[in-house]
């Protein structure tokens, strides 16, 4: 969908992950070695990854956001995934793409993630 576009009922506003691929939970656990550094808690299960897409070449997009705009690494995160993905073996290259549409909300988190920070 172009900008233009308008949003289709229903339509998903983050586009689902490759879930079936042999290689997503392994994408999953290196996600999950990197935190944010202001809370500890993983940014996979901090719900910062919206989707992990893995094409038929092994080549990874992932596609994530930030707690917040003025997020003081912003311009790290992105390589921090991408340095924690592309050594798994089988990954031909990985793209690490930054979004802010859907902002992320503290609903986005896990159980685990609430558990740990003492929302739950």
């Amino acid at each position: 969908m172009s900008e233009h576009d308008p949003q289709l009922e229903g339509t998903p506003l983050i586009k689902p992950s490759s879930t079936d691929h042999p290689l997503y939970d392994r994408v999953v656990e290196a996600c999950r070695s990197v935190y944010d550094p202001e809370i500890p808690v993983n940014i996979f299960d901090l719900g910062l990854v919206y989707t992990i897409d893995i094409n038929p070449e092994n080549e990874v997009r992932v596609t994530m956001t930030l707690t917040a705009p003025g997020c003081p690494v912003a311009g790290e995160m992105p390589g921090w995934v991408a340095d924690a993905v592309e050594p798994l073996e089988g990954v031909k290259h990985v793209d690490v793409e930054l979004t802010w549409d859907p902002p992320w909300g503290m609903d986005m988190m896990s159980d685990e993630a609430r558990l740990e920070l003492g929302f739950m």
